[in-house]
């Protein structure tokens, strides 16, 4: 399947993929992010039922804090 990830086109073996299986397999590790899905924001909570299918967008941004 082929999604937009972070306004970068990915192409993953697989149909169906779970938030949880795209993070352990891009080891994207960061605790505290926000991810949406085709502009719809997924809770933490929800990663491992939540799955992106072909032509998604998934954007996951980082937060930061500093003084």
């Amino acid at each position: 399947m082929k999604i937009l990830l972070n306004n970068r086109e990915e192409e993953f073996n697989a149909d169906a993929m779970s938030i949880k299986e795209m993070l352990e397999l891009k080891k994207f590790s960061f605790r505290m992010r926000i991810i949406k899905v085709n502009g719809r924001l997924i809770p933490k909570d929800k990663y491992e039922s939540t799955y992106i299918h072909d032509g998604d967008n998934v954007l996951m941004i980082y937060l930061m804090s500093g003084g």
